[in-house]
């Protein structure tokens, strides 16, 4: 009897090695009790996959989640995306180059096994600062966000703790998981750090496993979910009573979380790429660059030597177009030597104004907090008015403008914002006319976001220009007309948000009441300002559109 049961599992082995290259453990144990091979395409067994229950499958319960596997949907490049992420964003292009460069070779290791991963992680992360790296909580979220599986999802909404396990380096997901997921404990490997950089090594974090186990030993009723073979052998898979496997056959079919199930909207982000930086997408990046360079340097020289009218033309012909939505606005009650116009504008990129002075088809003043001298070079649209963060000062400033009769386009959110959301309206603006013309504006770029808040800003427009592809919408919105606030009958707080939300409205855009400052502390870990000024500071609006921030 024990010899046939043993050429029973020899056999068993065997056939598990044909189809699938390893044994493929149960995808259901109990503690402490016995597993059994199961092969989910062999002839004579299916593999067994429990299904969760309306998503409620770990209600009131501690739930062990596989992220590389089961949270996160499968791809054919697995974790190579976020390895080149951190690369790119974290090291620039030529560390990213590197890491291109290696992966036909982890192609033929194994993309998705130990050795690659260990490859990948020594690319992306050897010499890197580790006080600098911002990835994990800047740049990534956005792009695991996006990779989120709606099953996954629902298998951990309703859990009573969450436990993820993952083969990434923790540093690299830990923000997301805890900030967005609300993930107590996350198992991951660390990175060896040395004199302050990091070595591009990995190591087992012992503790937090041993103490984990524990605890999952003593609650007695976690239940796991998974996706991967790998997740089968690690130490917490065997803690859990049930476990709950993604077939592989439903990989490929398996739904991304839409962004209104978002359990934190996705406000603020980070990073240079517009695109998902596959094996593929990447090469193709780095064969446009040298073009792309070229080109932007030509888009540039006709943007400031060509008038408008015809420069539109020209540059629509290489892919840099724009287009009005709506009627231009007439010309301001006291034109012709009277008073200038004051128009409010949400902030997408720096060059904003300039797309409002080309849909205007006249010159613009533009006011602004900070611009590096650089972008002040290049700008078609003359010099730029600074402004000091002091409310007195910059008021002053834009009020001389206005009496000059000059047309101001000001940003009232005070930075830019890449999603589809308004930040805070300073109301500073609802104080100096009569009436404001509100624009939306709406920007598409195909391969670089042309805002950053933690890299080189001066690069911003020039990052811009590289696209091979990009699109302004610019919409004039009815006047709102602001003497009520000049006559105290309605604080300016209250014009602000209603301004804001008319914006907000038309473009279909969330209203929030975060700010600057919430930004960079975000992204950056400071709050912004090269030179603090604490005489700047206005009472914060009265929250509206979303509140769950």
């Amino acid at each position: 009897m024990a010899k046939k049961k043993l050429s029973q599992r020899l056999f068993a082995t065997l056939l598990s090695i044909i189809f699938h290259g390893r044994p493929w453990l149960s995808s259901t144990s109990s503690k402490g009790g016995s597993t059994s091979a199961t092969f989910p395409s062999s002839p004579m067994r299916q593999n067994h996959h429990r299904p969760m229950a309306d998503g409620k499958l770990a209600a009131e319960r501690t739930i062990v989640v596989d992220v590389d596997g089961g949270l996160l949907r499968s791809s054919p490049s697995g974790l190579f995306p976020y390895f080149m992420l951190v690369a790119l964003e974290a090291g620039g292009f030529l560390r990213g180059a590197v890491l291109l460069l290696l992966y036909p070779l982890l192609c033929c290791v194994g993309i998705r096994g130990d050795t690659a991963l260990r490859v990948m992680a020594m690319a992306a992360f050897c010499g890197l600062r580790e006080s600098r790296l911002h990835a994990g909580r800047a740049v990534l979220p956005k792009w695991f966000m996006e990779d989120v599986a709606v099953d996954g999802f629902e298998a951990m909404r309703g859990a009573r703790r969450r436990v993820c396990v993952t083969s990434m380096p923790r540093v690299m997901v830990d923000g997301f998981l805890r900030e967005y997921l609300g993930a107590e404990v996350v198992v991951g490997k660390g990175m060896k750090v040395l004199f302050g950089f990091y070595t591009g090594l990995m190591e087992e974090e012992e503790v937090i496993l041993h103490l984990e186990e524990k605890k999952i030993m003593l609650e007695g009723d976690a239940v796991a979910f998974s996706g991967s073979l790998e997740f089968f052998r690690h130490p917490l898979s065997h803690c859990c009573k049930e476990t709950y496997h993604v077939r592989p056959e439903d990989g490929a079919t398996r739904q991304a979380l839409p962004r209104g199930k978002y359990p934190k909207p996705m406000v603020f982000h980070d990073g240079r790429l517009a695109f998902r930086p596959t094996a593929g997408g990447t090469l193709a990046m780095f064969m446009w660059l040298p073009l792309g360079v070229a080109l932007g340097a030509a888009r540039l020289a006709v943007a400031l030597v060509v008038p408008y009218r015809y420069a539109t033309l020209i540059l629509a012909s290489t892919g840099m177009s724009w287009r009005l939505k709506g009627n231009r606005p007439g010309h301001p009650p006291g034109h012709g030597g009277g008073r200038g116009q004051l128009f409010v504008c949400n902030h997408r990129t720096l060059i904003d104004p300039v797309y409002v002075s080309v849909a205007l088809d006249r010159q613009v003043r533009a006011v602004s907090y900070s611009l590096s001298r650089l972008s002040e070079l290049i700008s078609p649209i003359g010099r730029t008015v600074r402004l000091t963060r002091d409310r007195d000062s910059d008021g002053a400033a834009m009020a001389r403008l206005l009496d000059r009769g000059d047309l101001v386009v000001v940003c009232p959110e005070g930075t830019t914002c890449r999603e589809p959301y308004l930040l805070r309206f300073s109301p500073l603006f609802a104080e100096l006319s009569d009436d404001v013309v509100p624009v939306g504006v709406a920007v598409e770029t195909a391969m670089f976001y042309a805002t950053t808040a933690g890299g080189f800003k001066c690069l911003d427009a020039l990052y811009y220009m590289v696209n091979p592809r990009m699109c302004y919408t610019v919409q004039f919105l009815d006047r709102v007309c602001t003497t009520a606030v000049m006559g105290r009958e309605v604080h300016s707080r209250d014009m602000a948000n209603i301004v804001q939300r008319k914006i907000g409205d038309a473009l279909g855009y969330g209203c929030t009441m975060l700010t600057r400052k919430d930004k960079y502390l975000m992204l950056a870990g400071n709050d912004g300002v090269v030179k603090a000024n604490h005489n700047c500071s206005a009472a914060p609006p009265a929250p509206i559109g979303i509140k769950n921030m």
